[in-house]
């Protein structure tokens, strides 16, 4: 057959379509930049926080040797050492962090599982946002704290007044978390799922989450934060030889006992467990999901 002539003008509007549509192309994939390297990576995330660390004990050992404050209100930083290795010889250090952390972690495991179905229901069903959504933001923004003496009524000095502390510290904002992603969605993406059949469960599982992912794991890391303090808070409180020893009670014998050297050990070991998860477990999640959506410039 033969072939029909375009006219020249039409053929060059063809090629600027298909050079547009490769620019667009382009902006959308994700920038092919060299990865660094492992020792480059270790040197930058270890060790601006080791200079910070050393920086503030430098700045805290001569806040000490000026002597504005007595011995009991500053300790010098080897005194703290002291207390801090003296209960890592014993092995009474590996205790109070055991106690603590399994806590924590059993507890937010449980605000994840309540609290990943509440910000799905939260987020799609109208009512249920008008009527617990308001509730939520209020209970997030309570101090876990003030929960301490209910539970302590209601349960007894036990293991359950502290996961129901833990809880309600945990799974406001894991499920506020879940409903912030649901609300940055594109609308498009579960209107193509209905198109394509997807029910309610499978279009909240292989539609809804992966696309909140990034919001959801903003909530999972405040709900881990929450549970952290809520923890310290319940243990501050709840003293009993049935609960053991964790860091909040570790915290509170060197209240009780007048020792600044104890409570700054404690703080300290509170504080390193923190910073211990959010680098262990959070930080990297963090960097898988944005690497899935080619947002390496962030790492």
């Amino acid at each position: 057959m033969p072939q029909l002539d375009r006219p020249a003008g039409d053929i060059e509007d063809v090629e600027d379509l298909g050079a547009v549509g490769s620019g667009l192309d382009a902006l959308d994939a994700p920038i092919g930049e060299r990865r660094p390297s492992f020792w480059k990576r270790f040197a930058w995330g270890f060790l601006p926080p080791v200079l910070a660390l050393v920086l503030l004990i430098v700045v805290w050992q001569l806040l000490w040797a000026a002597a504005f404050w007595p011995e009991a209100q500053l300790p010098a930083p080897l005194a703290v050492w002291d207390e801090f290795w003296s209960r890592v010889v014993t092995g009474e250090v590996f205790g109070f962090v055991w106690t603590s952390v399994h806590r924590a972690a059993l507890g937010f495991l449980a605000g994840v599982v309540l609290g990943t179905p509440l910000g799905l229901l939260v987020a799609k069903v109208r009512i249920v946002r008008a009527a617990i959504g308001p509730l939520l933001t209020g209970l997030q923004s309570l101090p876990s704290v003030a929960w301490v003496p209910a539970a302590i009524l209601w349960f007894g000095i036990n293991d359950g007044a502290i996961y129901f502390v833990v809880l309600l510290g945990s799974v406001p904002s894991i499920a506020n978390g879940l409903v912030s992603g649901i609300d940055q969605i594109p609308p498009i993406l579960p209107r193509v799922g209905q198109v394509m059949g997807a029910g309610r469960l499978s279009s909240a599982r292989h539609i809804l989450l992966p696309a909140a992912l990034p919001g959801f794991l903003a909530g999972l890391k405040q709900g881990w934060a929450f549970s952290w303090r809520s923890l310290m808070a319940a243990e501050l409180i709840a003293l009993s030889p049935q609960l053991g020893v964790g860091l909040g009670a570790y915290l509170n014998q060197g209240s009780s006992l007048n020792s600044i050297e104890t409570v700054i050990a404690a703080i300290f070991l509170i504080l390193l467990v923190g910073v211990g998860i959010e680098l262990i477990v959070f930080r990297p999640l963090e960097r898988a999901v944005l690497r899935a959506r080619g947002l390496t410039s962030s790492l």
